[in-house]
């Protein structure tokens, strides 16, 4: 299956940005579609309710602007992320301001609804639902979502256990329609890793969250800087839900990353706009496995020049690779032809 117009338009790399709660504005999403990627933020950003147009408005004005400034730059669409868990109560509002405005691809969490994915059905736009296993994505696509984001291990924030490949794979046994991946996606061979696997397009949030238009405090994009794999911590204890968080902003609250007790899962609550779970990843930071590609705490389009780099130069080195193999494989002979000789070799001597 092809992918709809809206993901098949020329990308600087095959990337959406994911949204990243709290932190994700619309400076940031303005930024990335302007740099050639997918922008988006999570709807419970914006504070109060109210305010939500108002960023969906100002992304709109800002990419129209530098789109008649730079008339041969290729301006991606944005997404807004709506978190459908039961105690969203911001969910109904969000909704109609999202169908309201048209935004053009919704990225749905915590939750898969018909009516949600029918509303935006309605003007057009496409529905991106976020999964942690192939169970859940089945579940998605039966309830109407027209894609899928497989959050892998190693994501940040909240994400799942299993290896990328073995997600995708799965999915990819019945699923043809547009899937994403995330999951310790820094650098441009991971992008190319993704796609070879099955993936359309690359989900990164950590790279980003780094980035100069971000507005995690900075001690928080340095810290991602300074950080590595070993310094995620894996825990359900500050949401309900599991996800990934920075041992040393742990550290800094005072307790110890490695006897983390578990939390109730349903002590998850996005009520009255997230409040609850916005306090607590105000200093309990997250963060995916991929902070070790994070260099710097630079602009946004540095950062795709940079993943656009690897990326091509991951293509041309790849493409030279396989050529030789591809090359030696053609000359050697398979299985079948090797018995078949030998057979006919015994067969003369008798």
């Amino acid at each position: 299956m092809s992918l709809p117009p809206i993901l098949s338009g020329p990308l600087t790399v095959p990337v959406l940005a994911s949204p990243m709660f709290i932190y994700s504005g619309p400076e940031l999403v303005a930024a990335q579609c302007q740099a050639g990627v997918i922008g988006a933020f999570p709807s419970l950003n914006a504070r109060p309710q109210s305010a939500l147009g108002e960023w969906i408005d100002q992304i709109v004005q800002s990419n129209a602007a530098f789109a008649e400034a730079n008339p041969d730059a290729y301006v991606a669409p944005f997404a807004v992320n709506l978190i459908v868990h039961k105690s969203n109560d911001r969910l109904a509002e969000d909704l109609a301001t999202v169908v309201e405005h048209q935004v053009p691809i919704v990225i749905t969490s915590l939750g898969a609804r018909e009516d949600v994915n029918e509303a935006i059905h309605s003007y057009g736009g496409i529905v991106l639902h976020d999964v942690i296993n192939n169970r859940f994505a089945r579940k998605a696509i039966e309830k109407g979502a027209d894609g899928l984001i497989a959050v892998a291990a190693g994501a940040g924030g909240h994400a799942g256990t299993q290896s990328p490949f073995a997600l995708v794979r799965e999915i990819r046994e019945w699923f043809d329609g547009p899937l994403l991946l995330s999951g310790a996606i820094s650098h441009g061979q991971s992008i190319l890793a993704a796609r070879a696997a099955g993936a359309d397009l690359a989900y990164i949030g950590s790279a980003f969250l780094a980035a100069e238009e971000s507005r995690a405090p900075q001690d928080y994009k340095q810290m991602i800087v300074d950080s590595t794999a070993a310094d995620i911590i894996y825990s359900n204890l500050f949401t309900g839900i599991h996800g990934n968080y920075l041992r040393g902003s742990i550290e800094a609250a005072g307790m110890d990353p490695d006897n983390l007790p578990e939390s109730d899962p349903t002590a998850m609550d996005f009520g009255s706009g997230g409040d609850s779970a916005s306090k607590a990843w105000k200093d309990i930071w997250g963060a995916g496995q991929g902070v070790g590609g994070v260099t710097s705490t630079g602009p946004v389009a540095d950062l795709v020049d940079r993943l656009r780099t690897e990326y091509r130069a991951a293509i041309d080195s790849l493409a030279q690779a396989t050529a030789a193999e591809t090359a030696n494989i053609a000359e050697a002979p398979t299985a079948g032809e090797t018995a078949a000789a030998g057979s006919t070799s015994a067969t003369a001597g008798n």
